[in-house]
């Protein structure tokens, strides 16, 4: 058997998904590649652990945010092919249309192949590390890592697509990365079970904890959100106020100041959990910076290079309160390079009512690339999954209200007046999501977890978009047909045979 040195760890996982993922083979191998001489130090064990993580920047650049929020009621991308179908709901299971590199970068196709690639890569760092010589809290840490973004791969999956893959073990061979889906009831338990074993692995939250890596309450965290979506309200009520009442993050005073990428470090109180951008090879960014920036602006404050490929709606603009401070995270002109107002119906031609999105902008990016961080998990999550969980067990009580408004008093907004009912209150807590969460990939799978997106997205049009019109089909996207060619044992989801 030929053996394969350590610095080849990255090609020999690739090999494994490409195994995977890709071709479905009827020739028998005559030869396989072997990771023997790997996981023997502490440092193989920290660079598979790389090779985990790394596969953030794929899901992240695009469709980790674009997939879900092109599809939503918030934002839109500009007419391009590819970009279109999330849009009007016209894509298929072949996803015909992004099979480009861009596009594929842009769509659920690449969610499903990047998620899959995270979990191999956990799945060999759990089975192997635990036998690495290395100081034990160490080694836990690794691992307890390693679970944890195998719960989080499999979350993005079954939001994504409903009934998945669950894998558990890592490919050995070509027989063992075939296998059929398990229903969303079951991935959700893998999903508990993998972050509880995290959670007692992990070190406690720290100033000192290398940036982007997890902790025992970051993944408290994504265990409280995977509760909501899995609508276990007791579990997301327990989980998100155990990260709140760890007193390990807080808000900060000014909203603006989370996007800053200035002020990335100081925002970590918030963003317990996130995409780490950087804008200096060989270190990744991402395509949002260049995407939300108006075309060919070169301004000051969105970065070098930008297209004015995604903008919001103006009726979701218009939804919020002139006093709320989230809405200046959004805008209707901008500054050019020589100062100059460039107002909202010179921003695209295609129409007058693109509202640019601000979160994102990078005045020090180099060209494209930019080092603001993507959020994926942040306390503002926290308190208003404890807010929703509380009152879907119950009558709203003081403690949820006080959850709410604690998210509300830092928009700059007052206080809910307590007299909601239950459902009015549960509205006012996805309001309260959708205004806070914009542009970071959450509002679509609200949506779709409450089933109400048919009825809401139908309202979100203009003089681009201005019919859209999704089927009950669309609330989760139709696993990529080419992985159901692949595996015999893969059934394509029941509304997109």
């Amino acid at each position: 058997m030929k053996k394969i040195s350590a610095k080849y760890i990255t090609l020999i996982l690739s090999l494994a998904l490409f195994l995977y993922s890709c071709t479905k083979l009827d020739e028998e191998p005559y030869s396989s590649i072997s990771t023997d001489q790997f996981y023997k130090t502490e440092s193989d064990a920290t660079a598979a652990l790389a090779a985990a993580y790394a596969q953030l920047v794929e899901v992240y650049n695009t469709a980790g945010t674009c997939a879900s929020d092109w599809s939503a009621d918030q934002i839109y991308p500009r007419q391009a092919v590819g970009r279109n179908t999330l849009t009007l709901f016209t894509y298929d299971p072949n996803y015909t249309t992004q099979r480009s590199f861009t596009r594929v970068h842009e769509s659920p196709q690449q969610l499903w192949n990047s998620s899959y690639a995270g979990i191999e890569k956990a799945n060999w760092v759990i089975a192997k590390v635990p036998e690495v010589e290395m100081p034990a809290a160490a080694r836990d840490a690794i691992v307890g890592d390693a679970l944890f973004l195998r719960a989080f791969y499999l979350f993005t999956l079954t939001k994504n697509f409903g009934d998945v893959i669950i894998k558990t073990e890592p490919s050995e061979n070509i027989a063992s990365a075939f296998l059929p889906k398990s229903p969303r009831a079951d991935v959700y338990k893998q999903i508990f079970s993998d972050l509880d074993a995290a959670a007692a692995k992990l070190p406690d939250h720290s100033a000192g904890l290398v940036k982007g890596r997890s902790s025992k309450q970051i993944a408290w965290g994504l265990h409280a959100k995977a509760a909501l979506y899995a609508e276990n309200w007791p579990l997301a009520l327990e989980k998100a106020e155990q990260v709140i009442k760890s007193n390990k993050f807080s808000l900060m005073s000014d909203v603006r100041d989370v996007f800053n990428v200035a002020k990335e470090d100081a925002a970590r109180v918030e963003n317990m959990w996130a995409y780490e951008a950087e804008n200096k090879p060989p270190a990744k960014s991402h395509q949002l910076l260049s995407l939300c920036g108006p075309p060919n602006s070169n301004g000051p404050e969105y970065g070098v290079e930008t297209y004015g490929s995604m903008f919001a709606y103006q009726s979701f603009f218009d939804s919020f309160d002139s006093s709320d401070k989230r809405r200046q995270l959004l805008d209707t002109n901008y500054l050019d390079l020589t100062g100059k107002v460039v107002v909202q119906k010179d921003i695209t031609p295609a129409t007058p009512h693109g509202v640019l999105i601000k979160k994102y902008m990078d005045k020090t990016s180099l060209g494209a690339l930019g080092a603001i961080n993507i959020p994926i998990l942040r306390l503002p999550d926290m308190f208003l999954i404890a807010a929703e969980a509380a009152a879907r067990i119950g009558a709203p009580s003081a403690t949820a209200y006080s959850y709410i408004n604690t998210v509300r008093k830092r928009a700059g907004l007052s206080d809910l007046t307590p007299e909601l009912n239950q459902d009015q209150f549960i509205a006012a807590v996805l309001r309260e999501r959708s205004w806070e969460f914009f542009g970071e990939g959450d509002r679509w799978y609200d949506l779709t977890r409450t089933n109400t997106f048919m009825q809401v997205v139908p309202l979100a049009v203009n003089e681009v978009y201005p019919v859209r019109t999704p089927q009950p089909k669309n609330r989760y996207f139709p696993i990529p047909q080419d992985e159901v060619n692949a595996n015999d044992q893969l059934e394509q989801n029941p509304e997109w045979k």
